[in-house]
């Protein structure tokens, strides 16, 4: 039972160790057994095996079960302070907002007032997509990636400089559905993460093991003084972290609102700092003060018994998932029957090669919207029944090579492929509160720590927050050798392509909500949320039985990616008969999911990293 109705308000210390604002699951261990580190190094995989953040090993869950309200996020102080911001009385929306300022202090290689987010937002009816991707400075040019001779820039070197560094959208987002869906006071939300700035809190195993681990970090000058030893190494598990920079420029925003980080002092720490890396980006401070975030109608289609809602683009998430879905549904598919019938080289195959039909339609069509058309002018033309049951006839026996993208309606596309290259990061939170309503947010800053770049706000204090690399989603390449343009270039303005994938489910056609999930990883979120959405919804198995399945990846390159020690040698064996190249992998998922339930609201939490359920 929640202990204090002003449990948001309390010392930071007594949330630390989730006492003061913890909550009780009914008949639900909680441990947390750590198990054996996987350390795979990023630097030395081909970049269609890279993942978005090593792995840290397993932390054992069991599941939870709530009565009332739950809020599911990648640490576990963020969902209890989640939790705390429900039990004071606010919404699904509100605690969302105070669980991602906390995320950014506890959680910041992955997400933080320095990127963007994709929000589906579900209250009192009203379905909106809040669309907080970050956009290319006005300056920029499709060869933004190109060295002098025409070539690409080295994956690497381009995140690590200012020239991958988008206008962050993650305020101005949050404050404008805020003002729309939001219950309580604005500066309210941001007390518990400028307490937690303020007193510290513990650095968690995993975000030890990224510093230690991570080859590019100790170049900038900032993050080595503030994450690292004198003689370079991380900062210990359990060091007492504080973050007076953030506890200023929170304390600001809290004040002045989303305006404070976008003009003034804040805004110009920002542009300098990218316009002063070793390859410097073109970012001004009138990007900053332009950015607009936008309310977009959300994409549904219908699923079995659900209508599946999720983010249009310039996602590829939604899009992908739903034409996986529906072509296994169209084919009758054994791997959309049962676990057992997946998990076999039939089950596997068809789940495989309906996801090689997606993601080469994705590489032709999808992009900003503001700036490419919809194939048939109507982006669900790529989930339509019709076209999904065409796109079945080219799934045989046996691996057939690269798909080749489809024509809804018989739509040309004017555009070239685009080849595949690396995409990383990101946190999901998915919260449903006592009124029924929810949200899914992914949030991210694009790779572990972003582009490196760590900012103090002009404040002169330790610590501040990373500036993302997103502009590392577009195109690298903006034509192909025949001098056709690929949709997902860079333009001025323009939001890059993305897979995240929050994911609201709703009962049809009582139009209930059902569930809330997400998960980071890249383009491999993709597969991450369609697995999670076979296997609880279709499956009828728990939110963490069916997070903790063995992850498969594939983006039709020719490699396919399975999760070590998930995946028999029969099953294997039985693929690679079919024609498939298969390399083991870890696949660091962090998928949290809440599902309403005659027992209750489900959670699960991704073992994978640390994330957590509270509620009441």
């Amino acid at each position: 039972m929640f202990r204090t109705a002003r449990c948001l308000f309390l010392p930071l210390a007594a949330v630390l160790f989730l006492t003061a604002c913890g909550s009780e699951s009914s008949d639900t261990a909680k441990t947390d057994k750590q198990r054996t580190v996987v350390e795979t190094s990023k630097a030395e995989q081909q970049p269609e095996e890279q993942q978005p953040e090593i792995a840290s090993g397993l932390q054992a869950r069991s599941g939870w079960t709530y009565s009332k309200q739950a809020v599911a996020a990648a640490n576990p102080l963020a969902a209890e302070v989640g939790q705390s911001v429900l039990a004071v009385g606010g919404n699904a929306l509100d605690a969302a907002i105070a669980v991602q300022l906390v995320l950014n202090l506890v959680e910041p290689q992955s997400s933080g007032i320095g990127g963007g987010a994709f929000l589906l937002s579900w209250k009192n009816g009203e379905l909106i997509a809040w669309d907080g991707r970050e956009t290319a400075p006005a300056a920029v040019t499709p060869d933004l990636f190109l060295d002098e001779q025409g070539e690409p820039l080295p994956f690497m070197t381009a995140v690590t400089s200012g020239k991958s560094v988008g206008v962050p959208g993650l305020l101005k987002m949050l404050q404008a559905a805020h003002q729309t869906q939001g219950k309580l006071p604005w500066k309210d939300l941001f007390e518990p993460a400028i307490l937690l700035a303020k007193e510290g809190f513990a650095i968690s195993p995993r975000l030890h093991l990224l510093l230690d681990q991570d080859p590019e970090l100790r170049n900038n000058p900032a993050a080595r003084a503030y994450y690292y030893q004198p003689d370079g190494s991380a900062l210990p598990v359990g060091h007492q972290l504080k973050n007076p920079a953030m506890a200023a420029i929170l304390t600001q925003i809290a004040n002045e609102g989303a305006d404070a980080f976008y003009h003034g002092s804040l805004a110009k720490n920002i542009v300098a700092a990218v316009n002063q890396a070793q390859l410097p980006g073109q970012l001004q401070v009138s990007d900053l003060a332009n950015y607009t975030p936008l309310a977009r109608e959300a994409l549904c289609g219908p699923w079995q018994a659900y209508r599946v809602c999720g983010f249009p683009p310039p996602s590829s998430g939604q899009l992908a998932i739903m034409q996986v879905l529906g072509m296994l549904e169209q084919l009758e598919s054994p791997a959309s029957t049962s676990q057992e019938t997946f998990y076999t080289a039939e089950g596997l195959h068809q789940y495989l090669a309906a996801s090689n039909l997606a993601f080469a339609d994705r590489a032709l069509y999808v992009a900003d919207p503001e700036f490419v058309e919809a194939p048939a002018n109507n982006w669900l033309s790529l989930m339509n029944p019709d076209y999904l049951l065409k796109r079945t006839k080219d799934i045989g026996d046996s691996y057939q090579g690269p798909a080749k993208a489809g024509q809804p309606k018989e739509f040309k596309s004017s555009y070239a492929l685009q080849p595949e290259q690396p995409e990383y990061g990101t946190s999901h939170i998915s919260v449903i509160d006592a009124d029924g309503n929810g949200i899914a947010m992914t949030s991210s800053i694009e790779q572990a720590f972003g582009s490196r770049i760590l900012v103090d706000g002009g404040t002169g204090l330790a610590g501040g927050f990373f500036l993302n690399n997103q502009l590392t989603d577009f195109a690298f390449q903006p034509k192909n050798k025949q001098g056709k343009l690929v949709a997902n270039r860079v333009e001025a303005g323009k939001r890059p392509r993305s897979s995240m994938s929050p994911t609201l489910v709703f009962s049809a056609p009582a139009d209930e909500l059902v569930a809330s999930l997400g998960s980071p990883g890249g383009a491999a979120i993709i597969h991450f949320t369609a697995k999670t959405l076979l296997a609880s919804l279709g499956w009828q198995l728990a939110p963490q039985e069916a997070i903790e399945l063995p992850n498969l990846a594939t983006f039709n390159s020719g490699i396919n990616l399975l999760e070590p020690q998930g995946f028999s040698a029969a099953m294997q064996e039985g693929l690679e008969k079919r024609g498939y190249s298969l390399q083991e992998r870890d696949l660091t998922s962090g998928i949290q999911m809440l599902l309403v339930t005659p027992q209750g609201i489900l959670g699960g939490a991704d073992p994978r990293r640390e994330g957590w359920v509270a509620g009441e």
